[in-house]
């Protein structure tokens, strides 16, 4: 068992994750954005640490609230290592991670995933049955790749890589742009057309496809 609550914050639909273990009461804040008093104020609500920040990807909405987080906590920032050029002058607060790597949170372990497209050093976290994937993909749809940092050959490979993941995970995005705001990845292999492309095409037809 876990603690998991999924915030909708900012102008963007970002979504915020809390995550957790309920044993320590120890959490980690998932894509830490627009208002660090409320992501902080839901993890005191519910009884809960925040020990550590974990961002998918170094794009401003999805850390701009890093500082002023780390104002009233105090905690670790991991991202890619690709990415940590996008996070503020931090200090030792910053820890960058590869893909592979493992994150300990009191006793649930966080698995990084790196899976480039969107940016360098996007990645998604694997805990528990759920896979949080930030800007790589969405509910039947994925990330953009016309950014100067992104690249539509690894988004294919990336999404590819994401295809031989377990059908029970439990897909959560980074943003709402769907009226679900979860759902299984078996149920986004059948439905979402760029994880069918990525399966089934080459990477020419994923380019096609959005667009480039």
């Amino acid at each position: 068992m876990i603690y998991l609550r999924q915030i909708e914050l900012g102008p963007m639909g970002n979504y915020v994750y809390l995550v957790g273990d309920p044993e320590t009461k120890v959490c980690a804040v998932v894509d830490p954005a627009w208002d660090a008093r409320a992501i902080f104020d839901a993890a005191k609500a519910d009884g809960y640490r925040i020990e550590q920040m974990l961002i998918t990807h170094g794009h401003h909405d999805h850390l701009n609230a890093i500082e002023p987080l780390l104002s009233l906590v105090d905690a670790r920032v991991h991202i890619h290592e690709q990415d940590a050029f996008a996070v503020p002058a931090i200090g030792d607060a910053l820890v960058p991670v590869r893909g592979g790597d493992r994150l300990e949170l009191g006793k649930l372990s966080v698995r990084c995933l790196h899976t480039p497209g969107h940016t360098e050093g996007s990645q998604c976290f694997r805990f528990e049955g759920n896979l949080m994937t930030g800007d790589t993909l969405f509910i039947r749809s994925c990330g953009r790749v016309d950014f100067e940092n992104s690249n539509p050959e690894k988004m294919w490979a990336s999404l590819k890589s994401l295809c031989g993941l377990e059908d029970s995970l439990t897909v959560l995005p980074g943003h709402n742009y769907s009226p679900e705001k979860s759902v299984s990845l078996g149920v986004e292999k059948t439905q979402n057309r760029f994880l069918r492309a990525a399966l089934n095409a080459g990477p020419e037809k994923f380019r096609a496809l959005v667009g480039l």
